[in-house]
C-alpha cells in the first residue's frame, strides 16, 4: 500500500500538468488573424515558432479593448510571451500567402480560439 500512494501522486501530477498544456500547429490565411484567449481566463504563456516563409505580427489584446506590445516574428524564429489574465494573443498575417505557427500554450488553457479579419 505504501508503494501505491507515491505512484498515484506521480500519476496525478502528470495528468494535472498535461491538462494545463496545449500544442497546436495553426494556419492563418492571407490578410487574416488568429486570436487566442478572447474570453475571460487566467494567466497563460505561449511559445510560438513561425514555420512559414513570411513574418507574423503578435499583439497582446485585453478583452476589454485595445492592443499593445507588438512583436514581429520572422520565419523560423521562436518567441516566448506571457499573457495576463483576460488578455488575448492576436497573431496577424499581413502577407498575401498563408502562414503556419507552432504553438505551445501553458497555464490556463480554457481559451477561446478563432479567426478575425
Amino acid at each position: 500500500m505504501k508503494k501505491l500512494l507515491p505512484a498515484f501522486i506521480i500519476s496525478l501530477g502528470f495528468v494535472t500538468t498535461s491538462c494545463r498544456t496545449l500544442t497546436s500547429t495553426t494556419t492563418i490565411k492571407a490578410q487574416d488573424s488568429f486570436v487566442l484567449g478572447n474570453n475571460e481566463h487566467g494567466k497563460f504563456s505561449v511559445k510560438l515558432k513561425n514555420v512559414s516563409a513570411n513574418e507574423v505580427q503578435l499583439w497582446k489584446a485585453p478583452i476589454g479593448g485595445g492592443q499593445h506590445s507588438p512583436v514581429t516574428v520572422k520565419p523560423n524564429e521562436t518567441i516566448k510571451t506571457k499573457l495576463d489574465k483576460n488578455t488575448a494573443l492576436r497573431i496577424e498575417n499581413k502577407s498575401n500567402e498563408q502562414v503556419a505557427v507552432e504553438l505551445l500554450v501553458k497555464g490556463d488553457t480554457g481559451l477561446s480560439m478563432g479567426y478575425k479579419k
